[in-house]
């Protein structure tokens, strides 16, 4: 199984890339994880917000076919990180498909992305840029692996 953090656009901000690339390498040593990057749209500036999300969820569901697909979304299940490791185990230990995490552009989902989606996780009630969402959430799951590990990272 695979866990895969799949994001509308690239990480053009430095230190949001750096950390980005922080957790990512810190991640390898616990699961095998893959971020991915779905270019951003071409002409966007002509299209209305639902355009850009309709062409936007077509590539996220081309990309997430055949695996189980969770969003980064406002409206999503917040977690302490006890329970996020929790629930991060619990999925590992059901196997079967990927799971790809999936980090939306400026406007959101589409609503099919949200119709084919097994899960949504809020990382919190106050609203983060696209890119910060992505070491943010990247950290997250590294310390959600470090607290399965019992590791000394996490302090409760």
């Amino acid at each position: 199984m695979k866990l895969i953090l799949l994001t509308v656009g690239r990480t053009d901000v430095p230190w949001v890339r750096s950390g980005l690339e922080l957790y990512t390498a810190r991640l390898q040593h616990y699961v095998r994880f893959e971020l991915k990057e779905i270019p951003e749209l071409k002409n966007a500036a002509s299209l209305s917000e639902e355009q850009i999300k309709t062409k936007e969820g077509a590539l996220i569901l081309k990309e997430t076919e055949g695996m189980e697909m969770i969003l980064l979304d406002e409206h999503g299940t917040e977690f302490r990180s006890l329970e996020f490791a929790k629930e991060i185990q619990n999925r590992m230990n059901r196997g079967g498909k990927d799971i790809c995490f999936v980090i939306g552009g400026a406007y959101g989902f589409s609503p099919e992305v949200y119709a084919k989606a097994s899960g949504k996780i809020s990382l919190s009630k106050m609203t983060f840029s696209h890119q910060m969402v992505r070491t943010i959430f990247a950290e997250q799951l590294y310390r959600a692996f470090t607290i399965i590990k019992g590791e000394p990272y996490h302090h409760e």
